[in-house]
């Protein structure tokens, strides 16, 4: 059970909250039936319903709109639980005192579109200054592709922000390598800082032209590596086709 809300079984909370959207609460360890296409189009539905029906809330608002869909990422992982949400990841507030986010960051790491950008305009000109200290590895490059950086989070729900660089997808000669790196080594630097609750965007998914099926696989792929690490992992995606995609592909990588 997360703080803020209790999981329902069966059918979708009444209370609605769509600036959240879908939250799929998944127990790592546990097996799961995979969910249907029709399935998880229902939940798409009546979310957009939900978003005509309510007023937007509090940007530091708990409440979230749960759904009940199980998915487990088998033994690999023994402890924990991963979460798909459909939403807005710089207003998402993990729950959990040592926790952070990830920023699909450019190599500058002074801000731009989409994630980057909002996740910037809500931390306040304190991340921006944050980043300027972060020493150049090359003229213009903080952030190689696929490297990982941290700084704190200042006015974001969390303590921190890691600061990836994923493949531009037409460009990469290994975009699957780099994209894998960019996972891992996000991963890694949280578990160098002790943080326990993390979430991630889907990283390239964007701008980047990233094949939303492909780089959901990598990204669970990647997870199992780290057993036993972090107590939450929430994956926080942007569209209704990410989130369908997403939750398929971490249905089906059970196996």
């Amino acid at each position: 059970m997360l703080d803020g809300g209790s999981m329902v079984s069966g059918k979708l909370s009444d209370k609605c909250i769509p600036w959240y959207g879908l939250l799929t609460r998944t127990h790592l360890g546990r097996r799961a039936s995979v969910p249907s296409p029709s399935y998880i189009k229902r939940l798409l539905l009546r979310r957009r319903i939900a978003r005509t029906s309510f007023d937007q809330p509090e940007v530091h608002s708990n409440d979230w709109e749960r759904a009940a869909c199980p998915v487990s990422l088998g033994s690999a992982i023994r402890t924990g639980s991963v979460t798909c949400l459909l939403g807005d990841i710089w207003c998402h507030r993990v729950i959990g005192k040592l926790n952070g986010l990830v920023n699909a960051a450019n190599k500058q790491l002074l801000g731009g579109g989409g994630v980057d950008g909002a996740i910037h305009r809500a931390a306040g000109p304190e991340l921006l200054d944050a980043c300027r200290k972060v020493p150049e590895v090359r003229r213009g490059v903080r952030c190689p592709t696929g490297e990982a950086r941290i700084t704190p989070a200042f006015r974001l729900p969390v303590f921190y922000v890691i600061h990836t660089v994923g493949p531009i997808y037409d460009e990469d000669e290994h975009p699957e390598v780099s994209l894998s790196n960019a996972f891992r080594n996000s991963l890694k630097l949280a578990k160098e800082n002790n943080i326990q609750y993390i979430a991630f965007p889907a990283i390239s998914c964007g701008v980047y032209r990233y094949p939303f099926k492909e780089a959901s696989r990598i990204a669970i792929s990647v997870l199992k590596e780290f057993p036993d690490t972090f107590k939450e992992i929430h994956f926080v995606l942007f569209s209704d086709e990410l989130y369908g995609v997403w939750l398929q592909t971490a249905s089906e990588e059970t196996g």
